[in-house]
């Protein structure tokens, strides 16, 4: 009998599904969390050098505070485009088509997607690369993991992170903007890992490096379904794929008109 009890507690223990780290609201918890995570993480495929990352990732308050207010995505057309400074990004964006055409020509042959969209992802994401963003990367998005208002998106993108760190595309110090999006273009995590592309050929997919990110940028659109030759603006093909980049209305529409204006 007490053989068959054993058995019986050890098929029972088998058989639990394994849970999921517990989300939190507060800072209170990530400790917890993060400990949960690692072993979540770990069978996810995570390395010795991304469960040390996630070990010294922090409470990110300002990630969770700018996660709360996101209000420029609540103008009208007309206003979002002001203060993104569009005028400004399509100015320096013909600029730059002039100056290296014939590297957008070649991103043009290689993935079809159209030089004015991708320098008008790049001018609105990061000013060109002037600005890349000053919150840790893996701190931000771990944070994102553990909030509970939207964990189930960002979890991928936490094991993301941290499988970029165990492959040298970034450390656990690397900065990116508020919600761990890094690089020129601002690729979450997750993004970066499954659409990097080593386009200066130097072993290593950089987001920090303007050639590798436009490429990785213009592979994403082609992956997610970028129709070769077809329309971007909206109501046109390849204007659900621009919807893939980014799920704000005024954003994507801002994107079509500027990418369209840059080409001339």
């Amino acid at each position: 009998m007490r053989r068959l009890a054993l058995l019986t507690a050890a098929l029972a223990a088998f058989s639990t599904p394994t849970l999921a780290a517990p989300c939190g609201n507060t800072g209170n918890g990530f400790g917890q969390w993060k400990a949960a995570f690692a072993a979540e993480a770990q069978r996810a495929g995570v390395g010795g050098r991304g469960l040390q990352a996630l070990a010294n990732a922090q409470y990110a308050s300002r990630t969770i505070a700018a996660d709360r207010n996101q209000k420029s995505f609540r103008y009208s057309l007309d206003k979002f485009m002001q203060i993104r400074g569009s005028a400004t990004i399509v100015a320096q964006g013909r600029k730059r088509l002039a100056r290296d055409r014939n590297f957008y020509n070649a991103l043009e042959q290689r993935y079809g997607v159209p030089a004015g969209v991708i320098i008008a992802i790049h001018g609105m994401e990061t000013g060109f690369g002037r600005f890349m963003g000053d919150s840790a990367v893996v701190s931000a998005i771990t944070t994102l993991a553990y909030d509970c208002r939207r964990s189930d998106f960002f979890t991928p993108h936490a094991i993301g992170a941290l499988k970029l760190v165990d492959r040298g595309a970034i450390t656990g110090t690397t900065k990116g903007a508020k919600h761990g999006e890094l690089g020129h273009t601002q690729f979450l995590p997750g993004n970066a890992l499954k659409y990097g592309v080593d386009v200066n050929g130097d072993g290593r997919v950089d987001f920090y490096n303007q050639a590798d990110a436009l490429a990785s940028t213009a592979n994403f659109l082609r992956q997610k379904g970028w129709r070769p030759g077809a329309g971007f603006q909206e109501g046109q093909p390849n204007f659900n794929v621009i919807k893939q980049w980014n799920a704000a209305g005024v954003y994507q529409k801002a994107i079509a008109i500027m990418a369209a204006q840059i080409q001339g």
